[in-house]
């Protein structure tokens, strides 16, 4: 006989109360069996949420304590080296958290750190969904607002970094003002409104910081909520591998399975986050001191995802031009505005972009393995060089000091390197995309090799190869060999013209650049031919297995081999060789 305990019955009741008002019962029967895939990459999206989610906590703490106040106090707290000095209030009440308040200087590290572990867990997380083609049709919108996320994060990052109003933050904000008076005609005019006034002015925390706890977190847990609800509609996106296609999903229920697993890592990354905030110091602004227009502190560094935009503006050469009376800063207005608009305006329009390119229309479910896609692998590694090229170039006066070199020389390096890496760069991984391919089809011919040599009896001697496991093949045959796009005609068969003829010349000779470069996959005949030529290979080494399987060592006098049939003395050994005779 069993009992229903008292808690049983009131959850029970209540379920029963909420599901005959809204059939929240069918809802979740419907949707906590979803399944998910099972791949560490995918845990990558998660540090991102998890790390967001401990950046939102942390900063409900900070708020109940942060003053966004530009008026100037008298220091006189804990820190003694600065008691006396005149500061904003914004200064005074982070120098407060640090020293004064119990946790503070924790919870504001853990603060900094998720935020940049938030940022790069979404660039991460981008690169694995640019590698293997997971922003292909349906999921272009999901990579359009990934995307804005990343932009968001970088503006949340910059707006919560300048908030202190120390003098590393006033360093940062005086390149921000520097770039918005680069805009052509109304830039002057467009720093005046944003710190109202000449700069600092009295108003720019406040609004920042407005910004910062509201605006931003909110259009960031928006676009959250929109990207995860899309994820949820649309069929999950695997790797390849055996039973995997593109109309089901091979993977753990959302319940219980995923759930534990999921609830379990936002712990392990919350625990990470906490260790890291309360051992390793960052951004320690007692040091720098309260911001002062005429100063700038010295090796003043960016966090690190906004040292490719410092970077560009190091390495560009002093351009000016005055046009009708207007001063055009090239060197801010090209690298601060026009470089990272087409960077990520281009980022945004890729999977369009490719779509048109290859006319590939088909929707996609299997991700691809970036050997597979050779010039989309290519492009993705150009990218990122030009990216550390402009980071190495931030830190150009920190690498000067540190190796003892000159800044100029580095400079006047990066300026070449940044037009010249890049393309060697896209071209030895195009090439070794297409040599991990050549190996993937010796592997079909042939089966993998074993590095084991094996002397036949008429005296020939081969390399054992292994037929491949059912989960390499299913792995190595999902390649999908695509075909250019065929070259259009200049006119038709009634000699009309074709108006459309130099756009699909153009789409012609870029579906040729990216599909023309591949090694094709062999046949399923061959395939099958070189697996069983394979397994033929592996069925000659078999016996000899066997014979070794059957040594044994013989402890006496140290560890000897001994060989089924072999003499067990000498005695025994003389007497096989007289009877021989």
């Amino acid at each position: 006989m069993t009992t229903t305990s008292p808690v049983e019955k009131a959850g029970g009741a209540t379920a029963t109360y909420v599901d005959q008002r809204i059939g929240s019962n069918k809802f979740l029967s419907r949707n906590l069996g979803k399944v998910f895939p099972d791949h560490w990459s995918f845990m990558l999206g998660e540090i991102a949420l998890y790390s967001f989610i401990v950046v939102l906590l942390t900063g409900v703490f900070l708020t109940l304590w942060f003053k966004p106040s530009m008026a100037e106090v008298v220091y006189d707290g804990s820190y003694v080296p600065l008691k006396g000095i005149t500061m904003s209030q914004a200064y005074q009440s982070t120098l407060d958290i640090s020293f004064d308040v119990r946790g503070g200087l924790l919870l504001r590290q853990m603060h900094h750190w998720g935020a940049l572990i938030f940022i790069a867990a979404m660039a991460v997380h981008m690169f694995r969904v640019f590698f293997t083609g997971a922003f292909r049709k349906p999921r272009e919108f999901n990579w359009l607002i990934g995307v804005v996320l990343t932009t968001l994060g970088l503006l949340a990052g910059f707006s919560g970094y300048s908030l202190p109003d120390d003098l590393l933050s006033g360093t940062g904000l005086q390149i921000a003002r520097g770039i918005v008076q680069a805009i052509p005609v109304v830039g002057t005019w467009a720093a005046f409104l944003l710190f109202d006034g000449e700069f600092p002015g009295t108003e720019f925390i406040s609004r920042l910081y407005g910004v910062h706890i509201l605006l931003i977190p909110g259009l960031i847990l928006a676009l959250v909520t929109v990207h995860l609800m899309l994820v949820w509609t649309q069929k999950h996106t695997q790797f390849p591998g055996p039973g995997r296609t593109n109309d089901n999903v091979v993977g753990y229920p959302l319940l219980p399975i995923y759930m534990a697993k999921a609830g379990g890592f936002f712990f392990v990354v919350f625990g990470i986050i906490a260790l890291v905030g309360g051992l390793v110091t960052i951004n320690p602004i007692w040091i720098f001191g309260p911001f002062t227009p005429d100063q700038v502190s010295a090796g003043s560094q960016p966090d690190w995802y906004i040292g490719f935009l410092d970077g560009a503006l190091r390495i560009m050469p002093n351009w000016e031009t005055v046009i009708f009376g207007w001063t055009i800063s090239w060197n801010i207005f090209i690298p601060a505005l026009i470089m990272p608009g087409v960077l990520f305006t281009a980022l945004g329009l890729y999977p369009f972009i490719e779509a048109w390119v290859t006319g590939d229309k088909r929707e996609h479910n299997i991700l691809d393995r970036p050997r597979n896609a050779p010039v989309r692998t290519g492009l993705g590694m150009m990218a990122i060089s030009f990216y550390v090229m402009l980071w190495i170039g931030g830190a150009n006066d920190i690498i000067a000091t540190a190796f003892d070199l000159s800044i100029n020389s580095i400079t006047l390096f990066l300026r070449a390197a940044i037009f010249i890496v890049p393309p060697i760069v896209f071209i030895v991984t195009r090439r070794t995309c297409l040599g991990l391919q050549r190996r993937d089809r010796e592997k079909l011919l042939h089966g993998y090799e074993s590095g084991r040599i094996l002397r036949l009896p008429h005296g020939e001697f081969i390399e054992v190869h292994q037929p491949l496991s059912q989960k390499d093949l299913a792995v190595i045959t999902s390649k999908v060999d695509h075909e250019p796009l065929p070259a259009p005609d200049k006119a038709d068969a009634d000699g009309v013209r074709n108006k459309k003829y130099r756009s699909q010349s153009l789409r012609h000779k870029l579906s040729v650049f990216f599909y023309g470069a591949n090694v094709p996959k062999p046949s399923a005949a061959e395939i099958e031919a070189g697996q069983h030529h394979a397994a033929h290979s592996a069925e000659i080494e078999a016996p000899l297995h066997d014979y070794e399987d059957a040594d044994e060592f013989r402890r006496a006098h140290g560890g000897v081999l001994h060989h089924p049939g072999m003499a067990e003395t000498n005695i025994e050994q003389q007497a096989e060789e007289h009877s021989g005779h």
